[in-house]
């Protein structure tokens, strides 16, 4: 059983080590000039190209994530907003015929060609 994960190892170990893991140790843009040979200039070259691909990716993703987040936030304010006017006019709906008839007093008695009141008991049919 020891010799199973030596296996695995010696395995894994020429991809560690590969030239293209080593090309380049942090990322970002490199001076492709000073190469003399024509396939590691190309090949500066192109890992200039795939970092600026993988940086545009990024802050392509980065910006389109917070403009769904504004999205979703105006969509709420939106809501809020349409939800306060709906509040306003019921309100402003409520004090306009309260302006514009006097209360009646608590005593004062109906006039008799006035409508009975929903919550008033129904009259009384005489009994023969």
């Amino acid at each position: 059983m020891a010799g199973k994960p030596m296996i695995a190892l010696a395995l894994l170990a020429p991809l560690l080590w590969s030239p293209a893991a080593t090309a380049q140790d942090v990322p970002g843009i490199e001076i492709c000039t000073v190469e003399k040979t024509m396939e590691r200039r190309t090949s500066c070259l192109q890992s200039n190209v795939d970092f600026l691909h993988k940086s545009l990716d990024k802050a392509r993703l980065d910006q389109q994530q917070k403009l769904d987040a504004a999205r979703a936030q105006i969509a709420a304010l939106s809501a809020a907003v349409a939800a306060l006017q709906k509040q306003l006019a019921e309100l402003q709906a409520a004090q306009k015929p309260a302006k514009s008839e006097p209360a009646p007093a608590k005593d004062a008695t109906p006039p008799k060609d006035a409508m009975p009141s929903k919550d008033a008991p129904p009259p009384k049919a005489d009994a023969k």
